[in-house]
């Protein structure tokens, strides 16, 4: 039965996306990545972390403090669990400093650690062993109301205490625009991985990395 129901969100999801024109949802391939993957497959590895994590901290040009960067841990999704987009999407509020400041300056960095996942092991955060992602962009807020539609699907299937948030607080969906990647999966420093191989890895006709 859960298998069933699965199914049928993921088709309601890429009907969502299909009905979209070429200039709306700018996402890569629906992935399902159940398994971590073999660090030398660099585009993988990026996505099943990016995909498992629900939180990472998000880093903006400050308004406040005369343009120094602000880091902030925000909660995240790319798409429902284990079907991920690859593109974070955010749901923010300008209470907060980290919308306030995108919609001044859009330049932004998300950042998340393998550590959270528990797959670390007994290795420190900082081990090259213990992979992290940086993701640098632009930090936009979404007006596209099907691209939106589908934001929100994404984050309250990971995070449905957003879904009582009060409406006062005018919470907003945001996404990074992705322009560059920094990934430490394993030793020997920072992997090359261009945004369209992350966005568009080897995959089979069925979603799954190949």
């Amino acid at each position: 039965m859960l298998t069933v129901i699965k199914l049928i969100w993921v088709s309601y999801l890429l009907f969502l996306v299909g009905s979209q024109d070429s200039n709306s949802i700018a996402q890569g391939q629906f992935l399902s990545i159940q398994t971590k993957p073999d660090p030398d497959d660099s585009a993988a590895f990026a996505r099943w972390l990016l995909s498992l994590n629900s939180w990472g901290v998000l880093n903006t040009i400050s308004t406040d403090l005369d343009g120094a960067p602000f880091g902030n841990v925000v909660s995240f999704s790319d798409g429902p669990p284990n079907e991920g987009s690859g593109i974070p999407y955010f749901y923010l509020t300008t209470l907060d400093p980290t919308a306030r400041n995108a919609l001044k300056d859009e330049r932004a960095s998300f950042t998340v650690s393998e550590y959270p996942l528990g797959t670390c092991g007994n290795l420190d955060p900082e081990n090259p062993a213990c992979s992290k992602i940086t993701l640098t962009g632009k930090l936009k807020l979404v007006d596209d109301s099907k691209e939106a539609e589908f934001a929100r699907i994404s984050l309250f299937s990971k995070h449905s205490e957003m879904k009582g948030w009060p409406e006062g607080h005018n919470f907003q969906v945001f996404k990074l625009e992705i322009e560059d990647i920094f990934l430490i999966d394993w030793y020997g420093g920072p992997k090359p991985l261009s945004v369209d191989e992350y966005l568009h890895p080897k995959t089979s006709s069925l979603g799954f990395i190949v």
